[in-house]
Formats: C-alpha cells, structure tokens, sequence
C-alpha cells in the first residue's frame, strides 16, 4: 500500500506531479480550442443558411469533410501537414511542444466547429422568420437585429447541443497524445511505462476525466439555468 501511496505523491519519487501538469495541459487545450471552434462554427451555419449557392456549398462541403474523417486522421494530417512545416519555416527552434499544441488545437478547432456548425443551424432553423422581421420593423439595422434579437434566443436553443460537443471536445483531447503533446493520457503512458502499474496510472487518467466532466457538468447546468431565466424575464 506504501508503494502505491509514494507512486501517487507530489514530490522526486511521485507522479502527481506530471500528472497535474498534465491536467493543466488537457484543460488548457481545451479552452484554447472552444472560441475558435465556436466562432468558426457559427459563421459556417451562417454560410450553409446562405442566400448566396457558392457559401451553401463551402460550407457543406467542410462539414463534410471533418464530420466524416476520423479524428486521429485529421489530427496527422494538421500536425505532420501543417503545423510541423510552418514552424520549421516561421520558428525553428520552437519546441517540438509547441508545434504539437497548435497542431492539436487546430484540428480540434475545425473537427468542432464542423458539429457546432449543425448545431447552430438548428439553432437558426427554431427561431421564427417573425423575430427578424420584427427587429426591422422598429427600425434595427440587420447586424443590430442579429446582436440584440437573434443572438441571445440562439445561444439559449444551441446551448444543450454545444454542451454535449464541450463534453467530447475535452474527451478528443487525449488524442494529442499520439503527437506527443504531454496531456493527461500521455502522463499516464509515461508514468505506466516506468513503474509497469499501467492499470493504477490508467485508471486515474479515468477518474480525471469523469472528475473533469462531473465539473463541466454542473458549470453547464449553472449556465443553462441562468440563459433560461434570462430568456423568460424577457
């Protein structure tokens, strides 16, 4: 019992150590990720709402393309595609990490806005003709009726959906691991590799991501309360 209480201590004979950094690199990942994905995905939902055939059909054509490939391809093809040859172009002696980390987060950015997309339309799709039209009937500019009318009923019907892909966005994490990328799935693949204790090290990485969902959760939860409360008072 010692043994497994030293391997699970802070400190030169621990590994929490690692592993908390590693928690730091998954959840940073993540939230570097989430504004760009959802940007990204709003303005393609945009698009394939278009009045104008050549958006309709951009934006068609990129979800499908990062709905229908596997992640890990997509993963390989940005980092040894794109992210490992323009570093070695703009920063040379960047670290190997760093390329890994923009790697990551831009293949998470295009794989998540291609579902949040759809999500987003949806969204668009719900809300009555009537709104906009009632935005320009007192005088409202399309932008300001979009920002101030649209928005805020989007956000509130998208959020259950844009909840779940959070959800995934933090489990697809762990895929960096297979770029080298020192998340927490690789802290683990290190720390079972030296200590041979591959189902103690495993299994916490499980427990950090339940603990790390369990959290999202009840953050989203809060959040939805609060847009639902809004979204009657008004």
């Amino acid at each position: 019992m010692q043994y497994y209480l030293t391997l699970l201590s802070f400190g030169p004979e621990g590994w929490m150590d690692d592993i908390f950094r590693g928690i730091a690199m998954t959840v940073g990942l993540a939230l570097a990720t989430l504004p760009f994905g959802l940007t990204v995905g709003f303005f393609v939902a945009l698009a394939k709402q278009s009045a104008e055939p050549s958006l309709r059909l951009a934006g068609n054509i990129y979800t499908t393309i990062f709905r229908g490939l596997p992640e890990l391809l997509t993963l390989f093809l940005v980092y040894f595609g794109i992210s490992v040859p323009l570093l070695s172009k703009v920063a040379p002696d960047a670290s190997p990490e760093i390329a890994s980390f923009l790697g990551g987060m831009f293949a998470l950015t295009v794989v998540f806005s291609s579902y949040a997309s759809e999500v987003f339309l949806g969204a668009f799709r719900v809300i009555p003709r009537g709104q906009y039209e009632g935005g320009y009937a007192i005088g409202l500019p399309h932008g300001k009726t979009m920002r101030l009318v649209v928005l805020p009923q989007l956000i509130r019907i998208a959020l259950p959906g844009l909840s779940n892909l959070w959800l995934i966005l933090l489990k697809d994490t762990a895929l960096v691991s297979a770029i080298g990328l020192s998340d927490i799935l690789r802290r683990a693949q290190i720390a079972s590799r030296v200590t041979k204790e591959s189902l103690l090290f495993y299994g916490i990485a499980c427990l950090i991501f339940l603990v790390l969902a369990i959290i999202s959760s009840i953050g989203i939860n809060k959040i939805e309360r609060s847009t639902n409360r809004q979204g009657a008072g008004r």
